[in-house]
């Protein structure tokens, strides 16, 4: 990556670029059906959640209230949950699915449930090391910032922008104009770094961000040799 502007800032998405969950995600929905009386194979309902997810519209909720957007963000979840079980195997009954949604809810507010991608601790302190302002964008609702203060990550960042907060998500460019706002950086001055080829990299892209996909690194640990060079102003040629 080089050309453009010197780099300010960093940008990253959350989940499946800094952290991950802890066990697949179909293995807590079998464990969490298993209690409510249903055994579903948890590979079955890995790809159920892909799907289910990949279909369900946007989690941004412009122009409501706090305590509004917080009640559609857990019915969005209740929406997408559903749908799992659903595609996982339209004719099972969970013997309580409102008790079985709580705990997922719960389990995934929990930092508990999470873990680091390897290196994110060490990129992220190399580069505020370097100068460079740090900020997260990510398509998360409001328990993120919980579940980044519980696995040692909050103070990592200067910005975190939800959708809850720009009232739009990503690939919108609305919510990484409100993060480069916040931080007073011009779109050539910044690079995301991201996992998802639409909603990560091109949405970036299109908001006039450089793009970096995870999956090119080793670990997150080589980003600053990658990006504290473009910090520094390029020296004229006479």
């Amino acid at each position: 990556m080089t050309g453009g502007a010197p780099l300010r800032a960093v940008l990253f998405d959350a989940a499946g670029t800094l952290i991950a969950t802890a066990e697949p995600v179909g293995a807590s929905y079998a464990r969490f059906a298993r209690a409510q009386g249903v055994e579903l194979p948890a590979a079955r309902l890995g790809d159920a959640f892909r799907r289910i997810l990949a279909q369900a519209p946007p989690m941004a909720f412009a122009g409501e209230s706090p305590a509004g957007i917080a009640a559609c963000e857990r019915d969005w979840w209740r929406r997408v949950v559903r749908g799992t079980f659903r595609a996982a195997d339209a004719t099972a009954q969970l013997a309580d699915f409102e008790a079985c949604f709580a705990g997922l809810w719960e389990h995934f507010a929990s930092s508990a449930a999470w873990r680091c991608r390897e290196g994110a601790g060490a990129a992220l302190a190399a580069l505020r090391a370097a100068g460079l302002a740090t900020a997260l964008v990510s398509n998360f609702d409001q328990r993120l910032p919980g579940i980044l203060d519980g696995l040692g990550l909050a103070e990592a960042f200067d910005v975190v922008v939800l959708p809850a907060d720009a009232g739009a998500a990503k690939p919108d460019p609305r919510i990484f104009e409100l993060a480069l706002a916040r931080l007073g950086v011009a779109p050539a001055q910044a690079v995301y770094v991201g996992d998802d080829a639409e909603q990560d990299l091109r949405a970036a892209r299109r908001a006039g961000l450089r793009a970096i996909d995870v999956a090119s690194l080793a670990t997150l640990a080589e980003l600053p040799d990658i990006l504290v060079p473009l910090s520094a102003p390029r020296q004229e040629t006479r």
